[in-house]
Protein backbone atom coordinates (compact mmCIF):
# COMPACT_ATOMS: atom_id res chain seq x y z
CA UNK A 1 0.00 0.00 0.00
CA UNK A 2 2.96 2.34 0.61
CA UNK A 3 3.92 1.96 -3.40
CA UNK A 4 0.55 2.75 -4.44
CA UNK A 5 0.75 5.78 -2.02
CA UNK A 6 4.12 7.15 -3.41
CA UNK A 7 2.50 6.50 -6.93
CA UNK A 8 -0.07 8.70 -5.94
CA UNK A 9 2.37 11.45 -4.60
CA UNK A 10 3.66 11.64 -8.58
CA UNK A 11 0.70 13.04 -9.70
CA UNK A 12 1.02 16.78 -10.53
CA UNK A 13 -2.67 18.63 -11.19
CA UNK A 14 -4.11 14.76 -11.46
CA UNK A 15 -6.51 14.08 -8.32
CA UNK A 16 -3.59 11.60 -6.36
CA UNK A 17 -4.43 8.35 -6.92
CA UNK A 18 -2.12 5.45 -7.15
CA UNK A 19 -2.20 1.86 -7.32
CA UNK A 20 -0.02 -1.08 -7.50
CA UNK A 21 -0.38 -4.59 -8.55
CA UNK A 22 1.29 -7.71 -7.16
CA UNK A 23 2.40 -11.01 -7.46
CA UNK A 24 3.47 -13.69 -5.05
CA UNK A 25 4.59 -10.41 -3.11
CA UNK A 26 6.45 -8.30 -6.53
CA UNK A 27 5.35 -5.51 -8.31
CA UNK A 28 4.21 -6.53 -11.31
CA UNK A 29 2.64 -2.72 -12.86
CA UNK A 30 2.33 0.55 -10.68
CA UNK A 31 0.76 3.86 -11.91
CA UNK A 32 -0.94 7.26 -11.10
CA UNK A 33 -3.94 9.00 -12.49
CA UNK A 34 -3.08 10.55 -16.07
CA UNK A 35 -6.79 11.70 -17.31
CA UNK A 36 -5.15 15.20 -17.74
CA UNK A 37 -1.92 14.73 -18.69
CA UNK A 38 -3.45 12.05 -21.75
CA UNK A 39 -6.29 14.02 -22.18
CA UNK A 40 -7.70 10.69 -22.03
CA UNK A 41 -11.07 10.71 -19.14
CA UNK A 42 -10.26 7.06 -18.45
CA UNK A 43 -6.70 6.93 -18.05
CA UNK A 44 -7.26 6.23 -14.26
CA UNK A 45 -4.21 4.52 -12.10
CA UNK A 46 -6.38 1.25 -12.04
CA UNK A 47 -7.06 0.98 -15.44
CA UNK A 48 -3.65 2.15 -16.34
CA UNK A 49 -2.00 -0.66 -14.39
CA UNK A 50 -4.14 -3.17 -15.48
CA UNK A 51 -3.60 -3.03 -19.18
CA UNK A 52 -0.07 -3.31 -17.95
CA UNK A 53 0.11 -6.02 -16.23
CA UNK A 54 -2.21 -8.32 -18.67
CA UNK A 55 0.10 -7.16 -21.58
CA UNK A 56 2.89 -9.13 -20.35
CA UNK A 57 0.79 -11.66 -17.93
CA UNK A 58 -2.69 -11.87 -19.47
CA UNK A 59 -5.28 -12.72 -16.72
CA UNK A 60 -4.44 -11.00 -13.33
CA UNK A 61 -5.10 -14.29 -11.20
CA UNK A 62 -3.77 -14.60 -8.03
CA UNK A 63 -2.48 -10.84 -8.05
CA UNK A 64 -3.69 -8.03 -5.55
CA UNK A 65 -4.78 -4.82 -6.41
CA UNK A 66 -3.36 -1.80 -4.03
CA UNK A 67 -5.09 1.19 -4.94
CA UNK A 68 -5.35 4.79 -2.27
CA UNK A 69 -9.14 5.51 -3.21
CA UNK A 70 -11.69 2.79 -4.01
CA UNK A 71 -12.39 2.72 -7.18
CA UNK A 72 -15.36 3.73 -9.21
CA UNK A 73 -17.59 1.63 -11.36
CA UNK A 74 -15.88 1.96 -14.65
CA UNK A 75 -12.30 0.77 -12.69
CA UNK A 76 -14.03 -1.86 -10.55
CA UNK A 77 -15.75 -3.62 -13.45
CA UNK A 78 -12.03 -3.51 -14.95
CA UNK A 79 -11.04 -5.25 -11.97
CA UNK A 80 -13.59 -7.73 -12.18
CA UNK A 81 -12.98 -8.76 -15.69
CA UNK A 82 -9.22 -8.86 -14.70
CA UNK A 83 -9.86 -11.33 -12.51
CA UNK A 84 -7.69 -9.42 -9.59
CA UNK A 85 -7.64 -11.77 -6.62
CA UNK A 86 -7.87 -9.28 -4.19
CA UNK A 87 -8.60 -5.44 -3.83
CA UNK A 88 -6.87 -3.38 -0.92
CA UNK A 89 -7.88 0.57 -1.61
CA UNK A 90 -7.15 3.48 1.41
CA UNK A 91 -9.96 6.14 1.48
CA UNK A 92 -13.49 5.25 0.79
CA UNK A 93 -15.04 7.30 -2.19
CA UNK A 94 -18.92 8.66 -0.73
CA UNK A 95 -19.81 9.65 -3.92
CA UNK A 96 -17.67 8.20 -6.95
CA UNK A 97 -16.50 4.58 -4.99
CA UNK A 98 -17.81 1.68 -7.13
CA UNK A 99 -17.26 -1.08 -4.39
CA UNK A 100 -19.27 0.16 -1.73
CA UNK A 101 -22.07 1.04 -4.13
CA UNK A 102 -22.33 -2.05 -5.02
CA UNK A 103 -20.84 -2.34 -8.77
CA UNK A 104 -19.79 -6.07 -8.40
CA UNK A 105 -23.27 -7.10 -7.27
CA UNK A 106 -23.26 -6.98 -11.24
CA UNK A 107 -20.33 -8.76 -12.08
CA UNK A 108 -19.27 -12.43 -12.77
CA UNK A 109 -16.33 -12.55 -10.54
CA UNK A 110 -15.73 -10.99 -7.73
CA UNK A 111 -12.38 -10.37 -6.06
CA UNK A 112 -11.51 -10.36 -2.26
CA UNK A 113 -12.32 -6.49 -0.87
CA UNK A 114 -9.92 -5.20 2.08
CA UNK A 115 -10.91 -1.17 2.81
CA UNK A 116 -9.32 1.38 4.77
CA UNK A 117 -5.58 0.12 4.05
CA UNK A 118 -3.56 3.21 5.24
CA UNK A 119 -6.84 5.09 5.11
CA UNK A 120 -5.94 8.45 6.65
CA UNK A 121 -2.77 8.89 4.40
CA UNK A 122 -4.88 8.24 1.80
CA UNK A 123 -7.66 10.88 2.63
CA UNK A 124 -4.85 13.37 3.77
CA UNK A 125 -3.55 13.51 0.36
CA UNK A 126 -6.85 14.31 -1.58
CA UNK A 127 -7.45 16.33 1.04
CA UNK A 128 -4.68 18.68 0.00
CA UNK A 129 -4.88 18.19 -3.27
CA UNK A 130 -8.90 19.65 -2.89
CA UNK A 131 -7.60 22.39 -0.88
CA UNK A 132 -4.87 23.63 -3.26
CA UNK A 133 -7.04 23.36 -6.02
CA UNK A 134 -9.83 25.20 -4.19
CA UNK A 135 -7.06 28.32 -3.39
CA UNK A 136 -6.46 28.40 -6.99
CA UNK A 137 -10.11 28.66 -8.26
Amino acid sequence: MKMALEQAQKTKDEIPVGTVIVKDGKAVSSAHNKTIALSNPIAHAEIIAINEATSSMGKLFNCDMYVTLEPCLMCAQAISFSRIRRLYFGAYNKKGGGIENGAFKFCNYIPEVYGGMLESESSLLLKHFFARLRECL
